[in-house]
């Protein structure tokens, strides 16, 4: 079984290749996540928002890694840091082009 976490917070910036640019070490720190199966970074230039969608492989190492991450984000200055946990219906989701 499959969990997808989303995290999203209020951002400033930078955005675009900038962003890429300045969280190239924090995605390898990420990668490294045990049970993580791959994050989508999100970023939103207009409503000044960013954040990630990840597949973990339980849910035991997405709630851990919500706390680790919540903990650095808010290290770094952040608030209002938004999440949501959701079970992932996989045969559905792979009808509809999901691959895990």
């Amino acid at each position: 079984m499959k969990y997808l976490l989303q995290i999203d917070f209020p951002y400033s910036g930078p955005f675009g290749d900038k962003f890429f640019e300045s969280m190239q070490e924090l995605a390898k720190d990420i990668a490294d996540e045990n049970g993580l199966v791959y994050k989508l970074w999100t970023e939103n230039e207009e409503t000044q928002e960013a954040g990630g969608i990840y597949v973990f492989d339980n849910l035991d190492d997405a709630n851990r890694y919500l706390a680790k991450h919540t903990e650095r984000l808010e290290s770094f200055g952040f608030t209002d840091i938004k999440s949501k946990t959701f079970k992932i219906n996989e045969a559905l989701s792979k009808i509809t082009k999901a691959s895990f």
